[in-house]
């Protein structure tokens, strides 16, 4: 119950809505009342009863109130009118009008209910989406190492989907049935007491076992929903990875992995179907066996004497009373729906509640622009229980370039995703200008850094815009910078230019060529710190010559820290800094530490320049 009223919280604000939703509703069930306990009258005409009517009747208009009984008086009033007036078949056409106004006025008020829930269903899931969605943007880059990306991906689809049709499209079920069986029963109670009471006793047998089904259907919708992001996990590793599938004919393999969870999911939703289809069979069992039951006792009273109601009247009853099992029957098959939906809204909630762990502080300062030096103080990290970094201290002053180079596993990585802000340091502290980074916002952090990784992340958009990137340059400014980074030639040779389409992550174009538009729209930025993660390990000679160009450009003038395992990127470093098993071993310009015998950046060197011999 706590995870739907947190969902229906999405629809706020209720006064938008409530309120109409209400009055349309109760419109709804009081002309459908109105509709069946018509028959009663009508019964009355075909059975010749009428001549008991008059003495029924007021002879006064009934004053207004809000009871059965006001609403019974004022049709009797107008009902003898007629009567009198136009003899049996005005009163047959009269009661015959009346219902169809009834059912035409209750249709009416039921599809302004719907038309307002639908509005309402697009809000709550409009900004449980947004919600899910904003929350994932916002979470530290380890969350994403620990989660699957398919199951993620099951949450913003299969997840927000099951929602929509399980939880908010049963409001109707959850508001509008009680108030209909409430209606009824008070109609009811009025009617007979004693008929009802004896209903009473029947239905809350039916009850229970329904809430068993609906128990049960929750549990399984657990493992359903889990079973659903494990298969999106494989499709996308198999859409990611596509092409070494191939290459080491592994088809069989992942297809055997597919099936597994595709049967495993199968399995399971045929389970909830079988449970779930079973609630609505036996509400209605439920329900015909109280109406039989209801008729013998009910007949047993007329015929033995022991009751004033009259046969129309009894008819007119046990046709009211079976209309209560058309909401009872939805609100039954509602909560098996819900159950389902319950699981998911609790899934998408868990992401929602999910707190980033790098965020910024209450009262989190600018970083003023960059001045001065970037400093680490003692810098340890840690991913989990695994020790990463060991005390690091290191300076970087303004419009320095220093390279962090060394085996492996060593740490430099981590010291790039450090500085803005994927992760937060376990120890230690980093300044920028005597600003701790974490006493500042992480926007204001992030925007004076320009990061070129190894892997070019790109977008299935055009290149134009995959340079112009969160920036509001003008034409002329993104190919400039695409002719800095060495980029243009290749982009004007493009079947649309500038417009040119490069497919999903850039696959229509080369690593080099990815590599020098992610060069482009690091150069539009014009950031003051630079940080080149192996922004070249990846390409061939020619590539990583024209991309090594452009880089040159783009540091021109800039602070950089540089990744690389190629040293002959990084000869040129103002300093050089050697990372192993997370300590810095040795430091120094590049003629330093080749001077250095036995060293880790002399070694480095050896196997370098032996294997580019061979």
């Amino acid at each position: 119950m706590k995870t739907y009223l947190r969902i229906l919280q999405y629809a706020r604000p209720w006064l938008a809505f409530l309120p109409q939703y209400l009055l349309y509703t109760v419109l709804t069930i009081f002309f459908s009342i109105g509709n069946f306990t018509l028959i009663i009258p009508l019964l009355s005409v075909l059975f010749d009863k009428t001549d008991k009517m008059p003495a029924q009747a007021p002879a006064h208009l009934p004053v207004f109130k809000p009871t059965i009984d006001w609403v019974t008086q004022t049709f009797n009033y107008f009902f003898a009118d007629v009567l009198a007036a136009y003899g049996k078949m005005g009163a047959l056409a009269f009661v015959c009008g009346i219902v169809v106004a009834s059912v035409l006025l209750s249709n009416v008020f039921r599809y302004l209910s719907l038309r307002l829930l639908a509005k309402v269903r697009a809000r709550v899931i409009l900004n449980l989406r947004r919600d899910l969605y904003y929350r994932v943007v916002g979470l530290q880059l380890s969350f994403f190492s620990s989660e699957r990306k398919g199951d993620l991906m099951s949450r913003f689809t299969a997840d927000v989907q099951e929602v929509e049709t399980s939880v908010v499209n049963t409001m109707t079920a959850v508001i509008k049935e009680p108030l209909t069986i409430v209606a009824y029963f008070l109609v009811l109670f009025h009617i007979s007491a004693p008929l009802t009471l004896f209903t009473l006793v029947l239905l809350p047998v039916s009850g229970g076992i329904i809430a068993s089904i609906a128990k049960r259907l929750r549990r399984q919708a657990e493992i359903s929903q889990s079973t659903l992001g494990s298969m999106m996990s494989v499709i996308d590793e198999t859409l990611g990875g596509i092409r070494v599938i191939k290459a080491f004919n592994a088809q069989g393999y992942i297809k055997d992995k597919f099936d597994e969870q595709n049967n495993r999911y199968a399995s399971t939703s045929r389970r909830i179907d079988n449970t779930r289809d079973l609630a609505s069979p036996f509400s209605e069992f439920a329900g015909v066996s109280v109406v039989a039951g209801l008729l013998y006792f009910g007949g047993s009273l007329i015929l033995g004497g022991n009751t004033t109601l009259t046969g129309e009247v009894f008819i007119g009853y046990v046709i009211l009373f079976s209309q209560v099992l058309t909401p009872a029957k939805a609100l039954s098959g509602s909560f098996g729906n819900i159950q389902r939906g319950l699981v998911a809204g609790e899934r998408v909630l868990r992401i929602i509640d999910t707190e980033p762990t790098v965020r910024d502080r209450p009262g989190a300062l600018v970083l003023p622009p960059f001045a001065h030096e970037i400093e680490l103080r003692d810098v340890q990290f840690s991913y989990g229980d695994t020790p990463v970094l060991y005390d690091l201290n290191l300076t970087i002053k303004k419009g320095q370039m220093v390279a962090l180079v060394g085996p492996s596993g060593g740490g430099k990585s981590t010291v790039a995703d450090l500085l803005p802000r994927f992760y937060d340091a376990s120890g230690g502290q980093i300044f920028i200008d005597g600003h701790d980074v974490r006493a500042c916002t992480i926007h204001s952090v992030r925007d004076q850094m320009g990061i070129v990784t190894q892997e070019s992340i790109l977008f299935n958009d055009t290149i134009f815009n995959n340079i112009r990137f969160n920036t509001e340059a003008t034409e002329a400014e993104v190919i400039e910078a695409a002719k800095i980074a060495n980029a243009h030639e290749f982009i004007v040779a493009s079947p649309d230019g500038y417009q040119t389409m490069i497919g999903d992550r850039g696959g229509r174009l080369s690593g080099g060529q990815r590599q020098r538009l992610s060069i482009a729209r690091a150069i539009l930025r014009n950031p003051p710190i630079l940080i080149l993660d192996e922004a070249t390990s990846a390409l061939d000679t020619e590539s990583e010559k024209l991309v090594q160009e452009a880089l040159q450009r783009l540091m021109a003038a800039r602070t950089s820290l540089v990744i690389a395992h190629r040293l002959s990127t990084v000869q040129h470093a103002d300093e050089i800094i050697v990372l192993q098993h997370g300590r810095i071993v040795e430091r120094g310009t590049h003629n330093e530490l080749l001077r250095r015998p036995g060293g880790v950046y002399q070694r480095l060197s050896s196997l370098q320049t032996n294997a580019a011999l061979v």
